[in-house]
């Protein structure tokens, strides 16, 4: 039985999908169990909260098997969850990091993803310990503007990213979860495309057959609006300036073969993407929710 935290966002819902089409055993966990709404109707949801242990041993009883996902900038989460696993005797944990914890020197947010894999590795739980670069998914963060004034800020100029759609990190979870061989093992998830904010923003425009105007960021507070316009807490919008600022200065763009390697088949490119994702941008509701 494998127990699948995050199960209501991008990666989560993509994951219990391909878990299910492999016939895998699988529990979700929810905080809210209407939030699960359109997840299939026979995998058994049980509701706990990773802020209250308390919650948590029936969510564990009987999970050979966890994948672990906490949101937001805290520890707490991961502990509360890693825990339990120790007292259910959970066998594998995948944990899904960041690629930051690779920065030298490693920047904010790849500060708090680390002390949470220190968590997960303290447990003496072996563990696969997915990083991820940047979600395709980010791009719902430019819907608004795009509908409401045909524009979309850059705040990484001549930076280069590989963003990576999370159908494929869900893919890579679902392999390591159901197949032998990657315990004790980190993967640096990416996509295969070294793409500007430019040059996804012109792809998108091909997809939806309308122009869209790219506005350049100009101020660290102007960054921190593209990605929250009505703001954020302090020390998440310094990482965030800092994270803008450092994929600003990579005109190369970090990719690797990852998943290729793992999956025998190359991962989506960002056109495939927003030919999936077409009717976000065009009016219908969308949930621009990152993990």
């Amino acid at each position: 039985m494998i127990l699948i935290t995050g199960s209501t966002g991008n990666v989560g819902r993509k994951l219990i999908r391909e878990l299910d089409g492999r016939g895998a055993a699988c529990r979700i966990l929810v905080r809210d169990p209407t939030r699960a709404a359109g997840l299939p109707d026979r995998i058994p949801r049980v509701v706990a909260d990773l802020d209250d242990p308390a919650t948590l041993a029936s969510a564990f009883d009987g999970v050979d098997a966890l994948f672990l996902l906490t949101p937001g900038i805290g520890t707490e989460q991961t502990a509360h969850a890693i825990a339990a696993a120790v007292r259910a005797g959970i066998r594998h944990v995948v944990h899904l990091s960041s690629i930051n914890v690779l920065g030298d020197p490693m920047p904010a947010m790849g500060r708090w993803h680390h002390a949470r894999e220190e968590i997960v590795r303290a447990s003496d739980i072996p563990a696969t310990i997915l990083r991820p670069g940047g979600f395709m998914t980010n791009a719902l963060e430019w819907v608004h503007s795009i509908r409401d004034e045909g524009f979309v800020l850059d705040p990484v100029g001549p930076g280069r990213f590989a963003p990576i759609d999370p159908v494929d990190i869900a893919a890579v979870a679902a392999h390591v979860l159901t197949e032998n061989g990657h315990e004790n093992t980190e993967y640096v998830l990416t996509g295969d495309e070294a793409l500007t904010v430019t040059e996804q923003v012109r792809i998108l425009t091909a997809t939806l057959g309308r122009t869209i105007e790219v506005r350049a960021v100009h101020t660290p507070e102007e960054a921190v609006r593209s990605r929250f316009p009505h703001g954020a807490p302090p020390a998440l919008a310094a990482a965030i300036a800092e994270g803008f600022a450092l994929l600003r200065a990579d005109t190369t763009g970090f990719r690797t073969d990852t998943v290729e390697r793992l999956l025998g088949r190359p991962p989506r490119t960002f056109a495939e993407w927003c030919a999936a994702n077409t009717a976000a941008f065009l009016g219908d509701a969308v949930d621009a929710s990152r993990r």
